[in-house]
């Protein structure tokens, strides 16, 4: 009875003991808590959004509104809407119209908002630029590549709040469409992230920047296959996207064909812009708002084959990215070789293989490498570009501190180089002095980046000590 007893005691007592055990609230669900509040930049993140929210009300309520474009957009807009698709034909202050099809959807959008008003199309773009900046912020902290306290400087551009809720540029809905693009694709959403991406290249087609290094890491990450479908699906976009303006076109031209008017008007039928808004980036070197005109000839066509070539060689920047798979080039030759390969195999009798060795064969690439990657391959772009607008500030802005901190510049270094480039974006007119400093300091960053040491692109191939950062 003893032993029964002893028996029954211990069952008591482990029940007691396992009961206990069970009521408790797991580790995990405690150290979810404490990890968000150790981590000083989600707080900073939200109070910085709620204070950058304020002062954008603040801004619309009591700086005046400078007009550039909105009333142009809208009269481009209303002639879309009433049935012109003759790209030629809508015009507004500042000329035809030189942007893609989705554009004219979205300022349709807008012009229905907000009646053509500029004031609530300013109240409408400060909400625009609240959602674009708390989508970098989360870019930002997921990467977890600059300081907390570094993220104000995301708030601190003068200009960029005048890009958006002084001046009501296309360029603010492009770059936001184009920073959501980039969020899904650190979460490994390509399919859905190309086609977020090929609206914001609807909106303005500066967006095509960042085209070569997506190509790349769609090339890391996924199979022939996958890329395949991927840029179906973003050209699928540009499809649907110019449907209503070419079928316009396609319609008028055999309504004057028929009618004999052909003649009179094949000046304007020789290209639908909406296939060729490329040609108007030509023209644009020919403003005085352009803030590197001193320095760039204007008319030279072989100094625009210089630029081109000077990008294209610019983009083996990118080959440090490409370093764990024995450079850019050999990685190319590796992915060629790896899709015949592929074919080959799904022709043979090995197809059964075909899916296992597709399937791992993928890699997951980091968070890190994915922005790097696509923030170095526009600011290439920006650093050759023929002209820049007081507008294109906002295509590598909120880039600019994450691009700093990849360096291997000190502090200190990286804020005055930040400060330098805000300060030359804020002299108007711009002048030799302005024009020399802005490419110089591009300069500065950009070799920053070239002799900065390649980070590891795969997440489950890092080394063991960076699990612990």
């Amino acid at each position: 009875m003893e032993i029964g007893g002893g028996r029954k005691l211990k069952s008591t007592e482990t029940m007691a003991v396992q009961s206990v055990t069970r009521s408790a609230p797991p580790p995990r669900n405690r150290s979810k808590p404490i990890t968000f509040l150790q981590n000083p930049k989600i707080p900073f993140a939200a109070s910085l959004l709620f204070a950058d929210a304020v002062l954008v009300a603040l801004i619309i309520a009591f700086v005046p509104y400078t007009k550039i474009d909105w009333d142009a957009y809208m009269s481009q807009v209303t002639g879309f809407l009433e049935g012109e698709r003759d790209y030629g034909n809508l015009k507004g202050d500042t000329g035809p119209l030189v942007y893609p099809a989705g554009f004219l959807y979205i300022y349709s959008a807008f012009q229905y908002l907000t009646a053509g008003q500029v004031y609530p199309a300013q109240i409408l773009f400060g909400i625009l630029y609240i959602i674009n900046l708390a989508i970098i912020l989360l870019i930002y902290v997921k990467t977890d590549v600059l300081p907390w306290w570094a993220l104000c400087l995301l708030s601190l551009s003068k200009r960029v709040h005048s890009i958006f809720v002084l001046r009501l540029f296309n360029d603010c809905v492009a770059m936001m469409f184009l920073h959501a693009a980039l969020l899904l694709l650190m979460h490994r959403r390509w399919n859905l992230g190309l086609i977020v991406f090929s609206v914001a290249v609807s909106v303005k087609m500066n967006v095509l920047l960042y085209a070569p290094p997506l190509l790349l890491l769609m090339l890391k990450s996924m199979d022939i296959i996958g890329v395949f479908w991927a840029l179906a699906g973003a050209a699928l976009v540009q499809v649907h996207t110019c449907e209503l303006v070419i079928l316009g076109f396609k319609n008028d031209l055999f309504s004057r064909v028929s009618t004999g008017q052909f003649h009179t008007r094949l000046h304007t039928y020789q290209e639908p812009s909406i296939l060729a808004v490329s040609s108007s980036i030509s023209g644009l070197s020919t403003s005085n708002s352009s803030l590197n005109q001193y320095l760039c000839p204007r008319d030279l066509q072989s100094f625009c084959w210089l630029l081109t070539s000077y990008y294209l060689l610019c983009l083996r920047i990118i080959d440090g990215a490409s370093r764990h798979e024995g450079g850019l080039l050999n990685f190319l030759h590796s992915r060629i070789v790896s899709m015949k390969l592929r074919f080959a195999l799904f022709f043979s009798s090995a197809s059964p293989k075909f899916g296992k060795s597709s399937s791992s064969s993928i890699k997951i690439l980091t968070k890190e490498h994915i922005v790097t990657t696509m923030f170095v391959g526009n600011f290439i772009g920006i650093v050759c570009a023929r002209s820049l607008h007081y507008q294109f500030y906002s295509w590598y802005f909120y880039s600019l501190p994450y691009l700093l901190w990849r360096t291997q510049y000190p502090t200190l270094l990286r804020l005055i180089l930040f400060v330098g480039v805000e300060v030359c974006w804020n002299i108007f007119p711009s002048n030799n002095l302005s024009s020399a400093l802005l490419l110089w300091l591009h300069l500065v960053i950009l070799w920053g980046l070239w002799s900065a040491p390649p980070e590891h692109p795969y997440a489950q191939d890092k080394p063991s000590s960076r699990k612990h950062k």
